[in-house]
């Protein structure tokens, strides 16, 4: 889960001065303490805990986490939201292991073949499929052959990993994790688990799980229900398949989409989030600019940040005024509404005042809503409202959006 050090969004390659000319004083990054960043309840659990000094590059933090069962380093606030639950799901599928019910799953596992289940349980995983990496092949041929006389479906091996690709989708949503996340520790978790069950052939149940072993799931958020739904209930190259049919319905050229689709700092999961929020923006002008400015991720940080940038846009078109278009502004974008009111979201832990934000918000003359996602410094604060920026700060608890 490591992510290098980069400044993401509106601070590539800039060299921080002093003073901004005839303004407030340009902000030089500082480390920040956990707890004036998140609650209190989220720097310590049962088995973690957060690390106090949070390193900086002004706009996203970089946190630290021990754990029992080692020590992650994820990028953004958003990130660290999304680790918690894994920690505590990791800790849940190990409890599980140490069942009856798993050592009954194992007993099915004499019959396979030993390499292709140490394959199953140990390889790292490829985030296309959420299956071990070099099991790709093998679920990517299932049901795709025209020109074999064979059914690859009836390769036994293919069965196997079809059906414990279903039960791992299970357990991700039991326990409210990504089943395609980077996280190493968890997918070997998750993926010995679903073993065992794939190959005792047991009926899924939550019952089986531990007690507690159910995420903090959203309840009553028609599309954040939706699409955790889909994710659940369908593999990678289904959710391939239903995405294009998405984009190609908004219009989006066959180019286009297949750069997006095969863009290779997305997941299914990602790109499921994206064009389901897109999806429900129906009417709104340049959402083919959107994936435009998104194939420009280089890594997971990037990918993140778009795909919460599109959950925030969409909210606010649902929730505030309707958006009429969506336009590149570098490497983010600038909505409007149809009265011509700007709109800009920006995935950022902290806001400061930088020479690039004097740059990029002194361009733009209308009145424009700003949602980040985190925090917005003094000086920022009081510079963007001189101009015309109405702020919404933790933009993200306003609105149905999944980390």
């Amino acid at each position: 889960m490591r992510t290098k050090s980069r400044v993401t969004i509106l601070a590539a390659a800039v060299s921080l001065v002093a003073v901004a000319a005839g303004g407030a004083e340009y902000e030089v990054p500082q480390d920040r303490s956990a707890k004036e960043i998140v609650p209190a309840a989220m720097l310590k659990g049962p088995n973690y805990r957060v690390r106090d000094v949070v390193p900086t590059d002004g706009y996203t933090d970089r946190w630290t986490v021990d754990s029992d069962f080692g020590v992650f380093e994820v990028v953004g606030d958003g990130a660290l939201r999304k680790l918690i639950p894994e920690i505590q799901a990791i800790a849940e599928l190990k409890k599980f292991s140490k069942t009856e019910a798993f050592a009954k799953g194992l007993g099915g596992a004499t019959k396979a073949p030993f390499s292709f289940v140490k394959s199953l349980v140990t390889h790292p995983v490829d985030t296309t499929t959420g299956v071990p990496k070099g099991m790709y092949q093998v679920v990517e041929n299932v049901g795709s052959s025209v020109s074999n006389s064979k059914n690859p479906a009836e390769d036994s091996r293919a069965a196997q990993l079809l059906k414990m690709s279903s039960y791992k989708r299970d357990l991700g949503n039991t326990l409210n994790v990504d089943v395609y996340s980077s996280n190493k520790v968890l997918q070997k978790e998750l993926n010995s688990v679903a073993w065992a069950m794939s190959v005792g052939d047991m009926a899924f149940s939550v019952a089986m799980l531990p007690a507690g072993a159910g995420g903090s799931i959203v309840s009553n958020v028609r599309l954040v229900n939706s699409v955790k739904n889909v994710l659940k209930d369908e593999p990678p190259q289904r959710l391939r398949i239903v995405n294009d049919a998405s984009l190609e319905k908004m219009g989006l050229a066959a180019e286009l989409r297949d750069k997006f689709l095969d863009h290779t700092a997305f997941t299914p999961r990602h790109m499921t989030i994206i064009c389901s929020n897109l999806a429900a923006m129906d009417g709104v002008a340049g959402r083919d600019a959107f994936i435009t400015v998104a194939l420009g991720a280089q890594d997971e940080t990037d990918a993140n940040m778009y795909t919460t940038m599109i959950q925030l846009l969409r909210g606010y078109h649902q929730t505030v005024s309707a958006l009429a278009a969506i336009t590149p502004l570098n490497r983010i974008t600038l909505a409007r509404t149809a009265g011509g009111q700007g709109v800009i979201a920006l995935p950022v832990d902290r806001l400061p005042w930088t020479d690039r934000v004097d740059q990029v918000t002194g361009a733009i003359k209308d009145k424009t809503d700003l949602w980040v996602t985190g925090a917005v410094s003094a000086p920022a604060r009081q510079e963007l409202t001189a101009r015309g920026f109405t702020i919404t700060e933790h933009a993200h608890t306003r609105v149905e959006v999944i980390d």
